[in-house]
């Protein structure tokens, strides 16, 4: 504990170090033990059991939280005629086809946290790789941003969609809401996030899928979360 503050030191004093806590006991948890003096988002970490060498076992996707993420993500989408339009209609904020891929290239432009492609723009896009991909931008099949429902895409951004996937470790990450929803809405967005992993489980799985779940509001300690509390 060498090096953290008083603040930090006190939330990890309230967890129980080696316990596995039930998702509802860690939700009231994770909001108690919030030490930054903003508001925390709150990410879920899951180790899974996966052998990431085996491409059937790199795990890709978005999952639509039902309580969203508390953040609004600026979307860009490229496309042109009637599929620009509904971009539009259903709220993108930037789209273009050729003029904006031209200023992302020209002027390093990346105002925006998603972008979403038709499938007619993906050879456009193809130049852009190098560096949209390292920024985690480029549009991906799997996790339907490229796609002709640009309409339906948008929504889901905009409703809270956050997109996963395994690291070398077999470990998935991410957000699940901020300290100030309630423990209800976490709950929630943790079950969905959970059935969604579950769901894609590898039939090349031996043995235990999940590993360990835990969750931890940004900057505070984490909480283990007992996988029993998740429908298998």
């Amino acid at each position: 504990m060498k090096n953290r503050g008083k603040k930090y030191v006190e939330a990890v004093s309230k967890i129980e170090k080696g316990k596995a806590y039930t998702k509802e006991e860690a939700a009231k948890l994770v909001k108690e033990t919030s030490v930054s003096k903003f508001v925390s988002s709150v990410e879920i970490a899951v180790r899974l059991n996966l052998d990431t060498k085996k491409a059937d076992q790199q795990l890709r996707g978005a999952i639509v939280l039902p309580n969203g993420t508390g953040k609004t993500k600026k979307v860009l989408v490229v496309a042109r005629g009637e599929n620009a339009k509904k971009a539009e209609a259903a709220g993108a904020d930037f789209v273009g086809d050729v003029d904006i891929l031209e200023k992302i290239e020209k002027e390093n432009w990346f105002g925006f946290d998603v972008m979403i492609a038709t499938p007619d723009m993906m050879p456009l896009l193809g130049k852009l790789g190098r560096v949209l991909g390292p920024r985690g931008l480029m549009p991906n099949p799997k996790t339907g941003t490229v796609t002709v429902d640009v309409e339906k895409a948008v929504n889901e951004v905009k409703a809270g969609r956050v997109e996963y996937r395994t690291d070398s470790f077999g470990n998935v990450h991410g957000i699940i809401g901020n300290t100030d929803f309630t423990e209800e809405k976490l709950v929630e967005n943790m079950d969905a996030f959970m059935a969604t992993l579950l769901k894609v489980k590898p039939a090349t799985v031996k043995g235990e899928y999940v590993k360990n779940i835990s969750i931890a509001s940004t900057m505070g300690p984490g909480i283990k979360v007992s996988s029993n509390s998740f429908d298998k």
